[in-house]
């Protein structure tokens, strides 16, 4: 049975039983700061089992891709080495919110097994976690399981958490007995570790919400989140014993091997890398972008990690990036966007392989000295620079080593990489929004309509714990029952004004979302006493909203216009809106012409001026897209959608908007640049800001026009007049260049009669007054080249600074290092210096010790002769 049909199968066996099928969700959870990736079936649902967020359905099932390559859950390291580890896998699940418990989600698993698969009993295992008396009574004296396949497990490996914090509860967990010809125990045992019995199916009973404290809160309504794993259970279905061995791999591993030259399909460098290109692949298409920290840094050690393995394979030429078309054809049907991003995967896959070939150059260049200095042994902390800073593959390293005869310290670096494991595991420990646990009512949002509204304090927080009341001059977080102010989500900053109450005035700075409906008001109460409990009135600014609302909708026909000018494949990848500009990063592998930027300034102003009704509307999702609303990258979208429709441009959209197209004044591009490989960025600002950004720049031209004299009206007269500066500027330099030529020759002539003798050595230490880092350095080679042997040292001072250079002739060097020199003179004039043996240079604060500073070099060269 193929991958895909399994998949097809699950799905409609959950649809038939009153499941609604829902689309995975992106890999990059939206909106949640508490994970780096989405890493199970659950993680769109996590605002529901919570019961901060309402779904039309009780019954879910989906397929859903997931990355565990980062943070808590990391299966990087084995990834091609085991049978079942991955970056990226699919999660088939089913899930109840309050809806049915254990009794159903039991027989649902085990009827889908026996029944729609056709699984014999007998090669099936059941766990439960040790305290859970009711799965247990279900699966023994309900299902009939055999009770000398049925383990009770005492440890936290069946009881299930997301992360840190969050949804979490017992879990039930079904294996698949592979047969005695495979090594290993059944679960429970010793040697469970082994390949034989293998977990397919994951119950996971939801009862609890865990806290950044650690303490279990009962859930509103116990709920099911089940998991099992498609690679896993189609290994099973196709009579394998490994998932590198089921199709959904094989097609991958055939087109890596065909790019790599490689002739043995068994090998597990072919493994990592069709593993590896199904999760780089899907992450770009999420809108991840390889960089040096967070998710685009797991992002690029995964692609990194590709290209060792093909180094490996001796394929030292890109090649990764080749293997997407091979994706798109084994899976692009269950996932049409991975077609639809197919270009520009693998462009951003091409850019980085020939960096990565860039760095290793470098590396080579590192470990070449590190061969030099290091006999024997070639210390671990070397060995881990160049595989952490350079993405040096280790066995590289190993083999050139060996050809020099060095060996190298494998313990050292398997010490340097636990290290950076554990760096890499606290940067993935991501904290709740806010900084505070809420358990309440949620906040009601009035500020589409309302920009001040009566509302009660629900919760007050001070330094992330809950309080009663808070007093003047103390910073809080306050929580109302209703609110106008707009919560910072999908790059729209949180509203700032001010809540007043009888008894006091509380200043809010900023606000945030602490739960996906609950509003967490932050800033300063600048007077009086506020308690919970209180009634306010909630204002906000009306300036920095109405300013804030027109960049966000000048974004809207930004994004429509760029797509316009650019092409389709511009989506976009963050960004940020708020009272002074937009900043809005795209998609794009080059820079924008001037006449690209032009246009689009001209077809957004066009709209502007166009003044047509903004309209937004709330409807299906399913609605939404049949109509073509665009969505937006880094946002978490529900059931039920807010469609917005701004002059051309239709998007779904949470955030405060203007009325009317003419309301955003006037648009105006400030800045294009990039950002990230195959990301660009473009900073704009509208109405008033817009305006003043104008005013700066007619100021300039005539502060311009004046000092070149030339008319301000007159089209291209400044730049032409700033061109012929630049042309005579450029004259003079070439003048001036030759003119301290000459200087240095004739002053070479003069400084050689102030040498002296030392021990037939011609010694020379000067100051040499109003002269150039260059004058310096000509006038030391001429003096190095007429006046064999020598030793020179010169000077210059300048704004309370000292600049020194010293020279040894070749002749010399055995005996008289020029760097020694330089740091000998520099450390008496409050510096220090270094460099070769027949130059160097140095620095120094305190020109009034120079004199003598320069009088002792001719005793210094005298005792080393």
């Amino acid at each position: 049975m193929k991958s895909s049909e399994i998949r097809q199968k699950f799905l409609e066996f959950f649809e038939s039983h009153g499941h609604t099928i829902v689309a995975s969700s992106p890999l990059v959870p939206g909106n949640d700061p508490t994970l780096l990736f989405t890493n199970a079936g659950m993680v769109q649902f996590k605002d529901v089992f919570l019961g901060q967020d309402k779904r039309p359905y009780v019954r879910a099932t989906s397929s859903q891709r997931c990355v565990r390559a980062g943070g808590k859950h990391n299966d990087l390291e084995n990834v091609g080495y085991t049978a079942r580890h991955h970056t990226f896998f699919e999660m088939l699940g089913n899930f109840s919110f309050g809806d049915y418990f254990k009794r159903n989600a039991i027989r649902y698993a085990w009827e889908f097994l026996t029944q729609v698969l056709a699984i014999p009993q007998e090669k099936l295992w059941v766990t439960v976690y040790a305290e859970d008396d009711e799965a247990a009574d279900i699966w023994l004296n309900e299902v009939g399981v055999d009770p000398t396949r049925f383990v009770r497990i005492a440890t936290m490996d069946n009881f299930w958490q997301m992360g840190d914090t969050g949804p979490c509860g017992p879990c039930s967990e079904i294996f698949y007995d592979h047969g005695p010809d495979v090594a290993g125990g059944p679960p429970g045992s010793a040697d469970a570790d082994g390949d034989r019995y293998i977990e397919i199916w994951n119950l996971v009973f939801m009862q609890y919400n865990r806290d950044i404290s650690g303490t279990l809160h009962p859930l509103p309504k116990p709920s099911v989140d089940t998991g099992m794993g498609l690679e896993r259970i189609s290994a099973v279905m196709q009579g394998v014993h490994s998932n590198y061995d089921i199709d959904l791999f094989q097609d991958l591993i055939k087109a890596a091997a065909r790019e790599t030259h490689a002739q043995d399909l068994s090998n597990n460098s072919l493994k990592v890398i069709a593993d590896h290109i199904r999760a780089c692949a899907f992450l770009i298409t999420d809108g991840v972008i390889p960089g040096n920290e967070g998710r685009g840094y797991v992002l690029r050690r995964i692609i990194r990690r590709a290209i060792r393995h093909g180094y490996r394979l001796e394929q030292k030429l890109p090649f990764f990036h080749r293997l997407v078309d091979d994706l798109a054809k084994v899976m692009g049907q269950a996932y049409p966007e991975l077609v639809d991003a197919q270009a520009r995967v693998a462009a951003v896959l091409r850019q980085e392989e020939e960096r990565f070939a860039e760095t290793l150059e470098n590396g080579m260049q590192v470990l070449e000295a590190a061969l030099r200095e290091q006999s024997g042994e070639l210390a671990g902390d070397t060995v881990f620079r160049l595989y952490d800073t350079f993405g040096f593959p280790v066995d590289l390293t190993a083999d050139i080593a060996r050809e020099r005869g060095v060996r190298i310290d494998y313990a050292g670096f398997e010490s340097a990489m636990e290290d950076q494991r554990e760096r890499a595991r606290a940067a993935g420990k991501f904290t709740m929004q806010g900084g505070v646990e809420y358990h309440g009512a949620s906040t009601e949002f009035y500020g589409y309509d309302s920009l001040q509204q009566e509302a009660r304090i629900l919760a007050l927080y001070k330094q992330g714990s809950q309080v009663e009341f808070i007093e003047a001059d103390e910073e809080a977080v306050i929580v109302l029952d209703r609110t106008p102010f707009y919560a910072e989500s999908g790059g729209q900053v949180g509203d700032c004004g001010e809540l007043l109450a009888a008894n006091g005035t509380f200043r809010v700075r900023d606000t945030q979302k602490i739960q996906a409906n609950v509003f967490g008001h932050k800033g300063l109460l600048s007077s009086g006493r506020l308690v919970v409990n209180d009634t306010v009135i909630a204002k906000v600014d009306p300036l920095a909203r109405i300013r804030t609302a027109r960049h966000h909708s000048a974004t809207h026909l930004m994004h429509k216009a760029l797509r316009e000018v650019l092409g389709g494949h511009v989506q976009q990848k963050g960004s940020l809106v708020d009272d002074e500009r937009t900043r809005f990063d795209f998609s794009h592998n080059e820079p924008m012409t001037e006449q690209q930027i032009r246009k689009v300034e001209e077809i957004v102003n066009a709209e502007i001026l166009a003044n047509t009704e903004c309209q937004a509307r709330v409807m299906p999702i399913e609605e939404a897209k049949k109509v073509g609303a665009m969505m937006l990258f880094g946002e978490k979208y529900g059931d039920e959608v807010r469609v917005l429709d701004i002059g051309f441009s239709r998007e779904l959209c949470g955030g405060t908007h203007v009325s009317r197209t003419g309301d955003i004044g006037l648009f105006k591009i400030i800045s294009e640049s990039g950002v990230a490989a195959g990301v660009r960025r473009v900073e704009a600002c509208t109405g008033d800001r817009a305006l003043h950004y104008v005013k700066i720049i007619e100021e300039d031209r005539k502060k311009s026009a004046a000092l070149l004299n030339v008319p301000l009206l007159q089209e291209g007269a400044i730049p032409l007049a700033v061109h012929q500066l630049q042309q005579t500027k450029k004259a003079f330099e070439k003048e001036l260049t030759a003119l301290k030529s000459k200087l240095a020759a004739l002053q070479s002539g003069e400084l050689g009669k102030q040498m002296c003798d030392v021990k037939g050595v011609n010694v020379l230490a000067t100051n040499l007054a109003g002269a150039d880092n260059k004058t310096l350095r000509e006038t030391l080679d001429k003096l190095k080249d007429k006046f064999k042997p020598c030793v020179v040292v010169l000077a210059t001072t300048e704004a309370g600074k000292v600049t020194l250079i010293a020279g040894v002739t070749d002749d010399l060097t055995a005996k008289i290092k020029a760097g020694e020199l330089i740091n000998y003179v520099a450390q008496q004039v409050g510096g220090k210096g270094g460099g070769r043996a027949d130059m160097a240079q140095a620095g120094g604060t305190l020109p009034e010790k120079l004199p003598a500073a320069l009088t002792s070099v001719a005793g210094w060269v005298e005792q080393k002769l």
